[in-house]
């Protein structure tokens, strides 16, 4: 697909703002340390932009990653799994979950039940991107970038197919 012909959710210049809003309100409510546990692949982007606002803000963070699935192609498989999990001990620490998307709420879900079962003194959670009529599961991220509409989004870390996850931008492919 001609990347031109990919329309634009949002821009870099508007992602680049809101990540920066986004450490400011982090920094207001979290204080002293914290772990991110930024789950891959899609967010990995996202992690490194909040973690270097962060920074800018006073926050000094310590980062792991998780990977989970539950999607294959454009469709969630409805069951999550782990592929790659945390080494860092969450016990007694406040534990900030980030992630590309809240759709069906599934996967952050089972992050949250994983990291609750290690005994974190307490989770927050940060989206990039929150579409608030796919939830499968009552929730809501504490911290969110964009809500967005029903769209498959590509780009900024989010992909189709393993594709278009280096676009510096959130766009949008028509799925029929």
């Amino acid at each position: 697909m001609d990347e031109c012909a990919i329309p634009v959710l949002h821009s870099e210049q508007e992602i680049a703002e809101r990540v920066e809003e986004l450490a400011e309100e982090i920094a207001a409510q979290i204080q002293g340390d914290v772990l991110i546990v930024s789950l891959l692949r899609g967010s990995f982007m996202f992690t490194a932009d909040l973690v270097r606002a962060l920074y800018r803000v006073g926050v000094q963070p310590q980062i792991d990653f998780m990977t989970l699935s539950s999607y294959e192609g454009t469709s969630s498989t409805g069951e999550v799994i782990i592929n790659r999990d945390i080494t860092d001990d969450v016990a007694d620490k406040t534990v900030l979950i980030v992630d590309d998307i809240l759709e069906t709420g599934r996967t952050l879900q089972f992050a949250i039940q994983t990291i609750k079962a290690r005994n974190p003194k307490a989770i927050k959670t940060c989206m990039l991107l929150e579409k608030p009529g796919k939830l499968d599961t009552p929730m809501a991220a504490d911290f969110v970038g964009f809500r967005i509409p029903d769209k498959f989004v590509i780009g900024y870390g989010l992909d189709f197919d393993s594709h278009y996850r280096e676009l510096p931008y959130i766009g949008y492919l028509e799925i029929h």
